[in-house]
């Protein structure tokens, strides 16, 4: 099958994109898919989104992480989803989409940032060194004073598949506060099993955690091994956080066409 692709980025998180409206790519297999993502054999990817079609909104997202299986809400996947979207011909002030953890709205500003919706969460579970919470996929944050000295790929696989989380897997997120405003993020991503330059739902769980705000809208400015991120939300209090934006770069790298 010759499969048309593009190449999308944002802040270094890098995804294979695949029109798939006429349903034409709905039948690929985890095995293709991983092939696709290979950085060696393949076209090169931390994970795959086909645009389908669904009634009641824009499109519908459906993700598969670089091993080739299909997974929970990607953050920085939903925002070049929705720049392919409108490169598509889909041109709207608010888009409204479904991924696998239920309904987004998604807007592209003057300046081309790509604004999207992330889920209210409602829980965060503290421990004395770590915090877990879910914003659309779950994560493990930890926070540092020396985050360019940790081994990401090693500390992370090994919290990873700790007795803990190895059945559903986590995502590890290693966090150092610069000041108020600003932090810098490192993500270990399940799925992808490697230190990404960036990670939507990751650099969301790291800033909701660093609101300098005790109630009210914060603002997180999150820098990446990929770029730069920021985080709009409103707190209510240490386990609520509603109207949650995650806001950056969505961009084209470029497109082909392979054989599988």
């Amino acid at each position: 099958m010759k499969v048309s692709f593009y190449k999308y980025q944002g802040a270094g998180n890098d995804f294979v994109i695949l029109d798939n409206r006429d349903a034409k790519y709905s039948s690929l297999t985890p095995k293709q898919v991983k092939h696709l993502c290979d950085r060696r054999f393949g076209i090169g990817a931390d994970g795959l989104m086909l645009l389908s079609k669904k009634e009641g909104c824009d499109f519908e997202m459906v993700y598969f992480n670089a091993d080739g299986n299909e997974s929970s809400m990607c953050g920085n996947g939903g925002r070049c989803l929705t720049k392919f979207a409108s490169q598509m011909g889909i041109l709207k002030t608010t888009y409204l989409f479904k991924a696998i953890d239920g309904m987004h709205e998604a807007e592209i500003d003057i300046d081309d940032t790509v604004r999207l919706k992330m889920q209210d969460v409602n829980k965060v579970d503290k421990h004395s060194s770590y915090t877990l919470l879910n914003t659309g996929s779950p994560h493990f944050v930890k926070f540092t004073a020396d985050i360019m000295n940790v081994d990401v790929l090693q500390t992370g696989r090994e919290i990873r598949y700790s007795n803990a989380f190895k059945e559903e897997g986590v995502n590890v997120n290693f966090v150092e506060t610069i000041d108020e405003d600003n932090i810098y993020v490192r993500t270990y991503e399940r799925g992808v099993e490697d230190e990404t330059l960036s990670c939507g739902t990751g650099v969301t769980a790291a800033a909701l955690l660093c609101a300098h705000n005790d109630n009210g809208f914060n603002r997180v400015e999150v820098r990446t091994p990929g770029g730069h991120l920021s985080v709009e939300f409103d707190k209510i209090d240490d386990q609520h956080f509603k109207n949650i934006w995650l806001c950056g770069p969505a961009e084209l790298v470029y497109k082909g066409e392979i054989d599988i």
